[in-house]
């Protein structure tokens, strides 16, 4: 079942004109190209690459990619968030996840850290939607722990020798460059580099496509490097900065995170009202017991307290202020609460919040994850526990 038509949310103190038109643009978008689409997306489990190519044709692909490469040469972060917002209020989270990792997280390692040759090179079809990016750190044996990446990179001349494994790589099927964590020295920090491979090259092979609980339109793969010969013209940035890289890069990634993890608890809050208003169970409306008004204040009020918490996040993150811990509190909080809030939606559906009929179910199962990756709410809290000086 499609998701129901939802009001629009009214225009916060963060954003500007520009960015509602921009909100508005996209959410069209989704409707014509995205949601009609999801759910033979979701059986195939992969979306087509044309969809890509489509977002940058409408200006919701690498944004941050200057015109002198073709791209629309926009920094302003907030348009970033609107896609993942209207992701989440679409739907259609995993069909775009795709684009938004392209756009979000693997593409500011780009533009951050590749010199003139690599931008020519690569930036270009990038822009165009031709070339889509993946991030390969996660591994078999070392989840959210960085310093713990065994695959390695062996120079040998103008080349590097890669070998190793990765798993749970989104956009692993559809990838064409993809950004490799690899140990370049023993040093636990310092030994790690960031390395381009590029589809075709001998010994990178594509392993099975995971089956996953939920997000089935996302693509998530293994990858195999099998002394892969890769030109030591594809590192990215200085030898042995790849830790440093990567850790620079947390902060908007887990509120990107955040972000549409607060969006999907209003839209799932939002459809959950709407049924217990029509709904009846002993000729009245479920949403007129106290148990079900009781549930529905207080997610009500934990959404309203951490949209505002999350809205100074962004604004923080936009003037460079948004710490660490900041980061990691948004995402362990935005993804808790995503899944309270659908878990109390299935129930309040009741049976049929247990079928596919109902978008809440998809929503439950689709939010499980968040709680894991971009480093699990463990880890988010340990690393808020490190600022506590405990």
């Amino acid at each position: 079942m499609s998701s129901p038509t939802l009001a629009r949310a009214p225009r916060r103190a963060i954003f500007e004109a520009e960015h509602e038109d921009y909100r508005e643009s996209f959410s069209k978008f989704l409707a014509a190209e995205v949601v009609p689409f999801t759910e033979q997306w979701e059986r195939d489990q992969v979306v087509p690459r044309s969809l890509f190519q489509k977002a940058a044709g409408h200006g919701f692909l690498a944004m941050e990619v200057p015109e002198q490469y073709g791209g629309p040469g926009v920094s302003d972060w907030r348009f970033n968030v609107i896609l993942g917002e209207e992701m989440a209020r679409s739907g259609v989270g995993a069909a775009f996840a795709g684009p938004l990792l392209h756009t979000d997280v693997c593409l500011p390692y780009i533009m951050a850290s590749a010199d003139d040759a690599q931008r020519d090179r690569w930036l270009p079809e990038i822009a165009a939607g031709e070339k889509i990016l993946a991030i390969a750190m996660t591994e078999p044996g070392t989840g959210s722990d960085l310093a713990a990446i065994k695959t390695r990179a062996v120079r040998e001349g103008d080349d590097f020798i890669v070998n190793g494994q990765k798993t749970f790589i989104t956009n692993g099927v559809n990838a064409d460059l993809v950004i490799v964590a690899a140990r370049t020295s023993e040093d636990k920090h310092g030994g790690l580099s960031l390395i381009v491979l590029e589809r075709g090259m001998d010994g990178f092979e594509r392993g099975r496509q995971i089956e996953k609980l939920g997000q089935h339109a996302s693509d998530t793969t293994e990858l195999f490097f099998n002394d892969v010969r890769v030109p030591a013209a594809n590192l990215l940035g200085a030898e042995g900065s790849g830790f440093l890289q990567l850790v620079s890069r947390l902060v908007p990634e887990r509120l990107t995170l955040a972000t549409s993890s607060i969006a999907g608890a209003e839209c799932a809050l939002e459809m959950t009202l709407a049924y217990v208003k029509e709904r009846k169970a002993f000729g009245k409306p479920i949403g007129s017991f106290q148990h079900s008004r009781f549930t529905l204040a207080e997610l009500h009020t934990r959404v309203t307290i951490t949209r505002c918490f999350v809205d100074r996040c962004i604004e923080r993150y936009v003037d460079g202020t948004c710490t660490v811990a900041e980061a990691a509190m948004a995402k362990y909080w935005t993804t808790d609460l995503l899944c309270d809030v659908t878990d109390a939606g299935v129930q309040l559906h009741g049976g049929y919040g247990y079928t596919t009929e109902y978008p809440i179910g998809k929503a439950w199962v689709d939010a499980r994850i968040t709680k894991i990756y971009a480093g699990t709410n463990e880890i988010m809290k340990e690393l808020i526990g490190r600022t506590l000086g405990l």
